[in-house]
């Protein structure tokens, strides 16, 4: 059985992405929760990679980090699962999507804090001009979905780019009605829904990501 360690819920967007996918794949996994910025988190997360950081996933002892790396070796590990879309020029795309997904938008990032659990905001949050960059090119990526996913049926890159979803939603940001439908498509997956009720039942709670 496959073993995935992951951080809160309420705030691991990084985490989130590969549970998000073998959820929605039917792949079986067993979760081992390792609280984000606690006491000897680290020290826990060392044991299995020497990152010290999660996500990681554990296969019969062998573990992988780092959420594409983890979602490649799915990939390979479970042949016949849709981690990444069967054409290769789709395959492709999505890819270089999740690429961009895992190492940019970082003002987008920092003006929105990952907060799965919150209620969306009344009003936008005013964002500064990176951020707003960041937010076009989302809208751009958004409003491409085939439908009902980003490449048709639900994959890797759909799982990426559900944090930046939520994002989107609790802080109210404004994107043009294609790329809002593909959101609510995320939005309301069930693995998502399942995802966001673990978040609710967490604790611990960063002030200043439950405030802005």
């Amino acid at each position: 059985m496959l073993t995935l360690l992951i951080g809160n819920k309420a705030y691991s967007s990084w985490s989130a992405r590969p549970w998000l996918l073998m959820t929605a794949l039917k792949i079986p996994f067993v979760e081992k929760v390792i609280p984000l910025y606690a006491e000897g988190s680290r020290e826990q997360a060392l044991a299995f990679a020497p990152t010290g950081k999660v996500p990681v996933l554990v296969d019969d002892g062998f573990a992988v980090w780092d959420s594409l790396a983890i979602v490649e070796f799915l990939h390979e590990r479970f042949p016949d699962k849709n981690v990444w879309p069967a054409d290769a020029q789709k395959r492709a795309r999505a890819r270089a999507l999740c690429a961009e997904m895992h190492s940019g938008f970082q003002g987008l990032r920092q003006a929105c804090p990952t907060n799965f659990r919150r209620a969306p905001r009344a009003k936008p949050l005013e964002l500064d001009d990176t951020a707003r960059e960041n937010l076009a090119r989302i809208d751009a990526i958004f409003s491409q979905a085939e439908g009902p996913f980003l490449f048709g049926d639900y994959s890797a890159a759909d799982a990426f780019f559900t944090p930046v979803a939520t994002r989107l939603h609790i802080y109210n940001l404004p994107i043009s009605a294609k790329a809002q439908a593909y959101a609510q498509k995320l939005l309301a997956h069930p693995a998502y829904e399942q995802w966001r009720e673990g978040a609710k039942a967490e604790d611990w709670v960063i002030e200043r990501w439950e405030t802005l």
